[in-house]
């Protein structure tokens, strides 16, 4: 379960974020949503310990990303947006440098792999260099390293950015996969169809700001709209930006 606590966080004169609070409970998938500038990446990189906040708390499973994040690192599986693959190592290599990266034994290691690259259906080429890779492959890859240490809490942040129409589909299968294994699944998107066809409870972030956290179901009837995506664009105008 991942607990976020009036989170501040801000660049310069810059305020990126102003008290962002919200919940995501294990068994269910959260969506960090908002317009581009709204705060969810700076959010997201404070779960995974790279940002330390200005001002509240969050929690990883217990753990305080900031006084304990070792701990909190341990506990997430974290997919940022844009993440980057070694070019000259293989699929499998890649996934089993972050394998002891995180700590797996080395005994262990191979047979994890084997598991992550069957339950990602990437065998068909775990053994070439990334160089070269198509967005969709390369997500795989990302997404298995993210998994590889067998996190109970994972974080995307647009994991479906410059897929394809089967490599979304895909991608949607494993993180409902996730969901029913019990998993903390929490990510961001700017599509509102895989929004409405994934998530439990929505949290939208405006001018870093929460504009409203609840269920789908919760915002249609807040908002007073039956399109997802009619309610996420009234939602964001009741927040303004000071």
């Amino acid at each position: 379960m991942i607990t976020v606590r009036d989170i501040h966080k801000s660049f310069g004169k810059v305020h990126a974020v102003r008290g962002v609070s919200f919940n995501a409970p294990d068994g269910k998938i959260t969506g960090l949503l908002g317009p581009n500038g709204a705060g969810k990446s700076t959010t997201l990189r404070v779960l995974y310990t790279v940002l330390k906040p200005d001002g509240g708390s969050a929690d990883i499973d217990g753990a305080d990303v900031v006084t304990d994040s070792l701990a909190a690192r341990e506990k997430i599986g974290a997919l940022p947006h844009g993440a980057g693959l070694y070019p000259h190592l293989t699929a499998r290599e890649n996934i089993a440098y972050f394998a002891r990266l995180c700590g797996l034994d080395k005994a262990e290691v191979d047979d994890r792999v084997d598991q992550i690259v069957k339950l990602l259906e990437i065998g068909e080429f775990a053994e070439r260099r990334t160089k070269g890779f198509s967005q969709g492959q390369r997500t795989k890859v990302s997404l298995a390293r993210a998994l590889v240490h067998n996190p109970q809490n994972i974080l995307l942040d647009e994991p479906s950015n410059g897929l394809d129409v089967m490599a979304t589909r895909s991608l949607r299968e494993i993180i409902l996969k996730l969901k029913d294994d019990g998993r903390c699944v929490l990510f961001s998107s700017h599509v509102m169809q895989e929004v409405a066809a994934l998530c439990d409870d929505i949290c939208i972030i405006a001018h870093g700001r929460v504009a409203i956290d609840d269920s789908i179901d919760g915002i249609r009837e807040r908002t007073g709209c039956d399109d997802i995506e009619d309610a996420f664009v009234k939602a964001i105008h009741m927040v303004g930006p000071e």
